[in-house]
């Protein structure tokens, strides 16, 4: 055990408890939920509610009564006390205030009060909002006094313990803090130091024949199995003697590839049989409906708000005396061709550029059989530059999206001459329409591997939700403005 004396002889400090931290949690969303009923009424000047704040007015009394519910499945469904990833909590905490919001509508509509409907609408979207803003505020104080941080370790090795390691690096407000990597008997060390957010190498120390001394040694932090194929079997023993001394042991089993959202977990009984349901969203007509519905209406959206914007674009390609609009033959769903549609960014002669760079220049002809893109581009004007840099060259793709050819959010737009880099994902990019944007955009753009895309254009398909859409379109905004790989 000497590889554990001298790395952590410094403990955790807990300023505050965990019962504590409950405490600050469920008063976070009691204020959460008031501020929300305040705000709905200035907000829509709606104020007879809040001229009278006893319970004599039904209205207080029924937004009361349902807060209290709330607050109660808030606390049912461990929010107070379970860490868990951010995507999940906000799905959890949508589904419970929609359910409300429409009892408290129900309510209103059965006792016949005279209450502003806008104010009973304003109220209900705006609660889920002031919950994740006051909840990520009192975690992140927690964590700046010395609280909800809780060391973790992963017992485990190869790239399942890598990938788990960096999905608990990107959820920071679980609040857990990687110690080690615990490596069982018989494995290899890493063959590299994994760096943490924090910027800090993070140990691979051996477990060790007793892993419940070792776990104890460390202060008995929170662990994470996290074991390649077949290793589950090879490790029964050890799993089940840390089982028996850790509270809540978390197992991470190597599925990589499988499709994970929605997938529904069942066992038998008496049988150590893990049943899972896998399901194919993007092959489900009602959830396609969702979806085609969803693209209409934001694109529509968009092109009404951001018609100043696109006449303003349109002005300067002009100026410039080249065609306002570039078409671009793309592949898209089942193998279909058309054409994808952008604001024109390059030089008449582009394809001449292209040719003379290539034969002089053997560095840019690698990176273009890599990338199938260029950093430094001689074709692209100077108003191209900005419109790359800033994606707005990709908006006439709303036109596109109109016309039933591209989604707002999908797999990257792809030439034929790419297609044999999907390997044997090609098949998942052919299910969907291509998109405007899409999860390799909003994970780094063109400073991403060309395998990373393929990866992450089969993820987003595998596991499609309405919910990871409106994520990514979120996220797609704020890349926009910090203009990361963007060229």
């Amino acid at each position: 055990m000497k590889p554990i004396e001298g790395i952590f002889v410094q403990e955790v400090k807990w300023y505050c408890s965990s019962r504590a931290e409950k405490y600050f949690l469920t008063f976070a969303d009691a204020l959460a939920m008031l501020m929300a009923f305040w705000l709905a009424g200035q907000w829509t000047q709606d104020t007879s509610d809040l001229n009278s704040l006893g319970l004599d007015s039904s209205r207080m009394l029924s937004y009361g009564l349902l807060s209290f519910v709330t607050l109660a499945l808030f606390k049912l469904k461990g929010h107070h006390a379970k860490r868990r990833p951010y995507s999940n909590e906000i799905k959890e905490i949508l589904k419970i205030t929609m359910v409300m919001g429409l009892i408290d509508a129900a309510l209103v509509f059965l006792d016949r009060r005279d209450s502003s409907r806008e104010a009973l609408l304003a109220t209900w979207l705006l609660l889920p909002c002031c919950v994740l803003l006051l909840r990520g505020l009192v975690k992140y104080l927690l964590m700046k006094a010395g609280g909800w941080i809780r060391p973790m370790v992963i017992i485990g090795w190869g790239d399942n313990a890598l990938q788990t390691a960096r999905a608990f690096d990107e959820e920071a407000l679980m609040g857990y803090r990687l110690m080690a990597f615990l490596i069982p008997e018989g494995q290899e060390r890493f063959d590299h130091h994994y760096i943490n957010r924090n910027k800090q190498s993070v140990p691979c120390i051996p477990l060790g024949n007793s892993p419940e001394q070792t776990l104890k040694l460390l202060g008995d932090p929170h662990a994470v199995v996290a074991l390649e194929q077949g290793g589950i079997d090879a490790y029964q023993g050890m799993i089940q003697q840390i089982s028996r001394c850790v509270a809540n042991m978390q197992v991470v089993p190597a599925v990589r590839g499988l499709p994970l959202y929605g997938m529904e977990v069942n066992h038998f009984f008496t049988h150590e049989v893990l049943l899972l349901t896998m399901r194919n969203n993007l092959a489900r007509p009602g959830l396609q409906l969702i979806k085609r519905c969803f693209d209409l209406t934001a694109s529509i959206g968009v092109l009404i708000v951001g018609a100043p914007i696109l006449l303003w674009i349109a002005a300067k390609v002009m100026a410039s005396g080249r065609p306002v609009f570039y078409g671009h033959k793309r592949v898209g769903q089942n193998g279909k061709h058309f054409l994808c549609y952008k604001f024109r960014t390059m030089a008449v002669n582009a394809d001449v550029l292209l040719k003379e760079l290539l034969e002089r220049d053997p560095e840019a002809r690698a990176e273009w059989e890599r990338d199938f893109k260029l950093k430094n581009d001689p074709r692209i004007t100077s108003i191209g530059h900005f419109l790359r840099r800033t994606s707005l060259d990709e908006l006439p793709q709303l036109w596109n999206v109109l016309k039933g050819e591209m989604s707002l959010v999908g797999p990257r737009p792809v030439v034929d001459a790419e297609l044999e880099r999907y390997g044997n994902q090609i098949d998942y990019y052919l299910e969907a329409k291509p998109g405007v944007t899409g999860l390799w955009q909003v994970s780094g753009r063109n400073d991403v591997s060309y395998d990373t895309r393929v990866y992450l254009d089969a993820w987003y398909v595998k596991n499609w939700s309405l919910f990871n859409d409106i994520v990514i379109l979120l996220k797609t905004v704020k890349v926009i403005f910090k203009k990361d790989g963007a060229y």
